[in-house]
Order: C-alpha cells, then sequence, then structure tokens
C-alpha cells in the first residue's frame, strides 16, 4: 500500500486533490470511493493503471501520478484520439543507460516517439524543455545499440536569430558548438563519456552543418 499511496500518503493526497467529489477510504489494503458516479469511474480506473505500472517494478511518483490524471481526462473529455492509457505512455522504455531508464513521461511524448519509429523524418515543435531532442537523441542511441543505423549526425542549423556565423569569433567547431551542446549534453547522460570520443574518431558520430 506504501507503493499506491506513497511515502507518507504523498499520492493518496494528489489524488484526493484531483478529484474534490469523491471521497476516498483506505482501510488495510482496501480502497474504496463514493460520491460524483464520474469521478469515482474515474479514481477507479486510475487506481488500476497505477497498479498495472507498479507490476511493472516502475515506482509511481507525483508527478507521474498527476500526469495519469491529465491523460484519463483527456480520454474522458474525448481529447485523447488514440486511447493510449497511462500504463502505456509510462512504461514504454526507449533505453536504459547508467542506473536508469529514459521514456516518456506525456501522451505527447509518446506518440513523438512513436512517429520517430514510423517515419523516415519527424518534426517536433513545442516549447523549450518539453524533451524534443533529448527523446530524439534517446531514439537515436537505442538505433545505434540495436544495429539499427551506423551513424549519428549531430546537426543544427548554422545560422539563428539573425546571426551570421563568418561574425562569430573562433574556429569553425568553436562556433558551432554552443547550437550543439544539447545534443552533446544529452549524448553524455546515455553513453559512457569515455566511449563519445572513440565513437567521434570511429566516425560513428559527427556533426553537421546546414545552412536556413
Amino acid at each position: 500500500m506504501v507503493t499506491v499511496l506513497g511515502s507518507g500518503d504523498s499520492l493518496l493526497r494528489v489524488i484526493e486533490t484531483a478529484f474534490p467529489a469523491a471521497d476516498i477510504h483506505v482501510r488495510g489494503n482496501e480502497i474504496s470511493a463514493v460520491g460524483d458516479p464520474r469521478e469515482v469511474a474515474m479514481v477507479q480506473r486510475l487506481f488500476d493503471e497505477m497498479m498495472l505500472v507498479l507490476r511493472t517494478g516502475q515506482p509511481m511518483t507525483e508527478d507521474a501520478v498527476e500526469r495519469s490524471i491529465a491523460m484519463l481526462r483527456a480520454s474522458e473529455n474525448g481529447t485523447n484520439d488514440g486511447q493510449e492509457t497511462p500504463a502505456e505512455v509510462l512504461t514504454q522504455n526507449i533505453l536504459s543507460s547508467r542506473g536508469r531508464t529514459i521514456r516518456p513521461k506525456t501522451l505527447n511524448q509518446k506518440r513523438y516517439v512513436d512517429a520517430i519509429d514510423k517515419h523516415t523524418v519527424v518534426f517536433g515543435i513545442g516549447p523549450a524543455g518539453t524533451g524534443k531532442t533529448y527523446l530524439a537523441m534517446a531514439k537515436a542511441v537505442q538505433a545505434l545499440q540495436s544495429k539499427q543505423v551506423n551513424r549519428i549526425i549531430l546537426t543544427r542549423p548554422a545560422v539563428e536569430a539573425g546571426e551570421r556565423l563568418g561574425f562569430l569569433p573562433g574556429t569553425l567547431y568553436e562556433k558551432i558548438d554552443p547550437y550543439l551542446r544539447p545534443l552533446y549534453d544529452a549524448l553524455h547522460d546515455m553513453l559512457d563519456p569515455d566511449s563519445i570520443p572513440k565513437l567521434m574518431a570511429a566516425g560513428r558520430s559527427r556533426w553537421r552543418r546546414w545552412r536556413t
């Protein structure tokens, strides 16, 4: 029950806050809910999804519970056309590296990852910090390790925000490095840092400059 309700009932408090019209009771190993029928049904679905995730050995966090609730509400409101469930989203492993597993955290991230699997070219558009670069790099490393590809090409626009690359100080590598830094950071998270120079030297990972 600690894994379901969270340490100090932290997960239970998130659920109670999200469903104020449902009165949730915990007695021993049993959880019951009474109140608004729609909210009670959604609470039941939420706990079912949480149990599916927990059975895979993955812990539930407050953030994961909040994301699961958002997905269930989207499904209830008809905005989740694919009808992906929280358990399907939260248990889709992309890459296990250095003691942790990289996986989608939201419905849109799962659809982004699925699109990468199905299409040759995928454009990810959205605000910064939503995982576009990080998940794309994870899929690239996954493909490299599974020998689906034999090289990763790191590429970013050479000109951004009205800048002209020729007027920036330093060598070509120093000029392009700030644009590739997010890619390098993600790569270092997913591979043994000592192996990256060897991959670069062997030509299995390289950068490419392109103009817009």
